[in-house]
């Protein structure tokens, strides 16, 4: 199994997203992550799918995409030529001693602790995968009350873009 990263551009109609997530759904392949949000330009979409396969099936969803009308461009962000990001929020019970324990932890990741309570803080951290999953791992001995995880997004580096100059 093979995991990829596509970066859709849509028209920002409505109920493209559900469009597309159905097209996942009909043919029984799997969404790891999906984020999706308006672009510079208020007319389309961008929507980030991470999804697993074997090739053909990779190679099927790809095409499977490309025929739904909404979609303009699809690009594959792979590691060398793009920029992925995701965001974590995560609430960890923290008496006194084990809150500066957790702030230590959260500024060797430069996360930003957006909420402090009498038992607990609020972590904001974004990264590539491999850190936001190095600081779940580090926060493994504290009492995890929530978290939740944005999905990753991404862009082409450079000239590698899905222009909307032309469209």
């Amino acid at each position: 199994m093979k995991q990829i990263v596509l970066s859709l551009l849509v028209d920002n109609t409505p109920g493209v997203l559900s469009r597309v997530a159905g097209l996942f759904t009909r043919r029984g392949y799997n969404i790891d992550s999906i984020s999706a949000g308006v672009t510079q330009n208020p007319k389309y979409t961008r929507i980030t799918i991470v999804t697993s396969g074997d090739d053909l099936i990779l190679e099927q969803i790809e095409k499977q995409l490309q025929k739904l009308e909404d979609v303009v461009t699809i690009m594959q962000l792979e590691n060398y030529n793009s920029v992925c990001r995701e965001l974590v929020l995560v609430k960890v019970k923290a008496d006194k001693r084990e809150k500066q324990e957790i702030i230590a932890i959260a500024d060797i990741f430069r996360a930003k602790i957006v909420d402090v309570s009498k038992n607990s803080l609020i972590i904001e951290l974004t990264g590539n995968v491999n850190k936001i999953e190095a600081f779940i791992n580090l926060l493994d001995g504290f009492d995890i009350l929530e978290m939740v995880r944005t999905g990753l997004t991404g862009l082409g580096r450079g000239k590698n873009i899905a222009s909307l100059s032309n469209t």
